[in-house]
């Protein structure tokens, strides 16, 4: 959305799953990131401009929030009814955590960039207008 005071036609739900998706949030077609965590300063397909939208740290907060309370019973488990030692219980536990980690952070940062192209959630960091 080149134009900073419209908002888009389309449905936000829409929007914040072609984020998901690691799409872009305008066209859906061209790529979100350039490498993992990089964000692409315009779109390939519609050239939109998406560079200057920061998400920060929200994408790390959410991914931390969602994967917390995913892990728990997963640990209750291997404590209580595992026999294994110690030591591996918490390879295992580590080994889940960061796969989980480095699976969904994309994909909350690629909703949290949609949901700050569509205007709707504004960018704390800017100045004001």
């Amino acid at each position: 959305m080149s134009d900073q005071d419209t908002i888009p036609d389309e449905p936000i739900s829409r929007i914040a799953l072609r984020g998901l998706m690691g799409r872009c949030p305008a066209c859906g077609d061209g790529p979100l990131f350039a490498r993992y965590l990089t964000p692409i300063a315009t779109c390939e397909a519609c050239g939109e401009p998406l560079g200057h939208i920061r998400a920060d740290d929200g994408p790390a907060w959410l991914t931390i929030l969602v994967i917390g309370p995913m892990l728990v019973p997963v640990v209750f488990a291997l404590i209580m009814w595992s026999a294994l030692p110690v030591w591996i219980s918490m390879a295992i536990l580590f080994t889940l955590g960061i796969a989980l980690v480095l699976l969904v952070l994309p994909r909350v940062k690629g909703l949290f960039i949609a949901l700050l192209w569509t205007g709707k959630i504004k960018d704390i960091t800017a100045p004001p207008d």
